[in-house]
């Protein structure tokens, strides 16, 4: 499980998008003010590429963010 910290407010930036490459999980906050990006190493993820995508999607969703998944 990810641990999240230093997420932008949601009410500032409700909307995250989450793409993923064979490097990175980049995730891009946008809503009220400028894009905020954060990308996460896949080294920190560990197991599947594509399971630890959808929860960080679950968890991003839970907190209050609109995702999206984006094609890397």
């Amino acid at each position: 499980m990810l641990r999240l910290m230093g997420l932008p407010h949601v009410a500032r930036y409700p909307e995250a998008t989450v793409t993923r490459n064979a490097d990175h999980l980049r995730i891009v906050f946008g809503g009220l003010g400028r894009e905020q990006t954060m990308s996460v190493p896949m080294r920190y993820v560990g197991g599947d590429e594509e399971e630890a995508e959808l929860r960080l999607l679950a968890q991003l969703q839970q907190i209050g963010y609109r995702v999206q998944r984006a094609s890397g």
